[in-house]
């Protein structure tokens, strides 16, 4: 257990950047409602990847399950926990100068940020089996069908700038995840 408390840590303090990172980005139009225009599909990602941090979290306490860590798992969890980091990053970057708004800079950086994205439901996998079979095995069918569909949805949004396929394939992000998350978690 004392092995996973130094895992869980480190865990926790890059997901308390990432999560930061969202929040200070968001703040910002708030604090200066003139300098940069929101645009509600960039928002909505900074939501879902909110939503995902926090089902992150919860996600990985099977990890106690683990009797003996080797370098390589933590390396995994930790590289696994990074990757959202960088989606955060990825979403709100330095500054803008190079852009004419976010609008234009989520469109330049797509094929990155839905890259990555993809990467992450890859991990993932990986993640649930560290976990054991009988871990990975108890989510049933729809498990790996949704890590399959999302790959193939972020493989998608890199190819495809259409404003309107982000918007709804954003809307149907956070409308699933949500209902995953209630569906895993507050069943009996």
């Amino acid at each position: 257990m004392e092995t996973f408390g130094h895992v869980r840590m480190v865990i926790g303090f890059i997901l308390s950047l990432s999560i930061a990172h969202l929040l200070k980005g968001t703040a910002k139009f708030i604090q200066h409602p003139n300098r940069e225009k929101p645009y509600w599909i960039h928002l909505s990602w900074v939501f879902y990847i909110f939503i995902l941090l926090i089902h992150f979290w919860w996600w990985e306490m099977p990890l106690y399950s683990i009797k003996k860590w080797t370098f390589p798992e933590y390396i995994f969890v930790i590289s696994f926990i990074t990757t959202f980091f960088l989606l955060c990053a990825l979403l709100y970057p330095d500054d803008l100068k190079d852009y004419t708004g976010y609008p234009d800079y989520f469109y330049s950086r797509r094929k990155w940020f839905f890259g990555v994205l993809a990467f992450s439901f890859i991990a993932d996998v990986v993640d649930t089996l560290l976990k054991g079979e009988i871990y990975y095995h108890h989510f049933g069918i729809e498990y790996p069908i949704r890590n399959v569909v999302h790959i193939v949805l972020c493989l998608l949004a890199i190819r495809i700038s259409n404003r309107t396929f982000h918007g709804a394939l954003v809307l149907a992000f956070i409308l699933y995840e949500m209902s995953y998350i209630l569906r895993l978690y507050l069943s009996a």
